[in-house]
């Protein structure tokens, strides 16, 4: 992924106003971001965990969404142990269904759409080997290379941006 700027990422938000862009908390080491590793960008808004931030670069350049955690009460029956982007199988909580209200008058009515992703949206890592699930778990062997594995989760995670915007 190319670098960005904060600039670029608050301009990139599709799903939530102006206002509401301008005051979402940057990640704390985005000055320090090993952009090479990642195939999009995300992060937990520290001053409000429930809410996750996702910039995904796109050919019309990069798409911010901004995503919620449901209430897990309200999820618990609704669980999954895969990540529907990059397919690592978790334990326990790895996996989070996150909600993205759509773009433009579809979302202001309240209509949302979700995916089911790596709870700490570090799929890219997941991907490369630098990151590992926490947990005893049988870990599937793919006969997929890197780059294959890499296009396979970015088609998924464009597909979900493209259900977003399509409002």
């Amino acid at each position: 992924m190319e670098p960005l700027t904060e600039p670029a990422i608050r301009a990139s938000f599709v799903n939530c106003s102006k206002g509401e862009a301008g005051r979402i908390k940057m990640p704390a080491d985005l000055a320090t971001t090993r952009w090479a590793d990642l195939d999009f960008l995300g992060w937990t808004d520290p001053a409000a965990p429930q809410r996750a931030l996702l910039v995904v670069p796109t050919d019309a350049g990069p798409v911010g969404m901004l995503l919620r955690r449901p209430d897990s009460r309200r999820t618990s029956a609704m669980r999954s142990s895969m990540c529907q982007v990059c397919w690592t199988g978790h334990s326990a909580d790895g996996v989070t269904l996150f909600v993205a209200p759509l773009a433009g008058a579809a979302g202001r009515q309240g209509n949302s759409v979700g995916e089911y992703l790596c709870s700490d949206l570090a799929c890219s890592l997941y991907l490369r080997g630098k990151r590992q699930p926490r947990g005893r778990l049988i870990r599937q062997e793919e006969t997929l290379s890197l780059d294959e594995r890499i296009d396979r989760a970015m088609t998924s995670l464009n597909a979900f941006v493209k259900r977003v915007v399509a409002g």
